[in-house]
């Protein structure tokens, strides 16, 4: 699918970034960074992690969803919000919604991890479930739009959802003492790759960024390299949070400013959770420990370097690890 320039506008700013932060500052926590020796000393690297798993809602997608949510007109509030989402957007618009006491309904695939829908449930949001397919999602969630007058919103082609998610990285750069030479950002539809690339390049020029990607959702990697909107040739991947395809204007702030997307395998994410979960005493699900696991793949690259790591979520049916 070629980039439709016409899809695009222009890049969320830097004072966008400041803004967004100062508006959902109230209903946020300030996650840590955290360090481990163990874990820097496998990896060959200074690691940092930002805990997004520790954020309201138990994800990053508090930030994009409360900014989008905060950002509407009153009379648009009046009708609600509806999104689709396998889990983790639909608890942030959920909680977003609960927040200033509006309406949310919410469109989730049959398939959602359990502890997601209950999530959901518990903002008091509407559930409706569909089929786990981007058609499917979206055709359920217009409906819902054209009955209710409820405010669509996009879980990652969003300007005020991405600028939210942008403002983890804006943390994590300033509770860094030392500039970071990398950022290792999980990517499924770039919402957080996008906004975690233009903090790093507004407030950070000497840092890259790299996606990180399961092998068995592979579409951002292979969009990165053809120049366009790919889709993955399979989708097999424990990483439920990742399964989604790039949009016009993820993809479009991932080709300007991020380095590189690379790839690891089911066996290398469940490997890096179990790290995580056995060194540093802490709850991160498959998607969170995508990043670890790239920086445990390719060594060699961050070799002596200062890689910044966002753990994106902790949101776990504990009735099936996978380990």
């Amino acid at each position: 699918m070629p980039l439709n320039p016409m899809q695009v506008t222009p890049f969320p700013t830097a004072a966008g970034i400041e803004a967004a932060h100062r508006l959902i500052a109230p209903y946020i926590h300030r996650t840590p960074v955290y360090t481990n020796q163990t874990l820097s000393v496998i990896a060959g690297a200074e690691l940092f992690f930002k805990t997004e798993n520790f954020q309201k809602i138990g994800a990053f997608k508090a930030r994009g969803a409360l900014n989008a949510v905060l950002s509407l007109s009153a009379a648009e509030r009046k009708h609600g919000v509806v999104a689709h989402s396998s889990g983790n957007h639909a608890q942030g618009v959920a909680y977003a919604a609960q927040t200033v006491g509006i309406p949310a309904y919410l469109v989730m695939p049959h398939q959602s991890p359990q502890v997601k829908i209950a999530g959901v449930r518990a903002y008091g949001a509407q559930v409706t479930f569909c089929e786990n397919t981007a058609e499917d999602r979206q055709r359920a969630a217009d409906e819902i739009a054209f009955r209710t007058g409820a405010s669509f919103i996009h879980p990652f082609n969003n300007d005020q959802v991405i600028t939210g998610q942008a403002t983890a990285a804006r943390e994590l750069i300033r509770q860094t003492d030392t500039m970071l030479d990398y950022i290792l950002c999980p990517v499924g539809g770039g919402g957080l790759l996008s906004g975690t690339a233009l903090s790093a390049a507004y407030f950070s020029p000497g840092t890259r960024v790299i996606g990180a990607e399961p092998e068995g959702a592979a579409d951002a990697v292979l969009s990165f390299h053809a120049g366009s909107i790919c889709k993955a040739p399979y989708i097999n991947t424990i990483a439920d949070g990742l399964l989604t395809t790039l949009g016009p204007k993820t993809f479009a702030i991932i080709r300007q400013h991020v380095s590189d997307i690379l790839t690891v395998s089911d066996a290398e994410i469940i490997s890096a959770m179990r790290l995580i979960w056995e060194r540093m005493k802490i709850i991160v699900e498959p998607s969170g420990a995508v990043p670890l696991a790239v920086a445990l793949r390719y060594k060699e690259r961050f070799q002596g370097k200062k890689v910044g790591i966002i753990l994106t979520g902790g949101n776990v049916d504990l009735g099936k690890l996978p380990f």
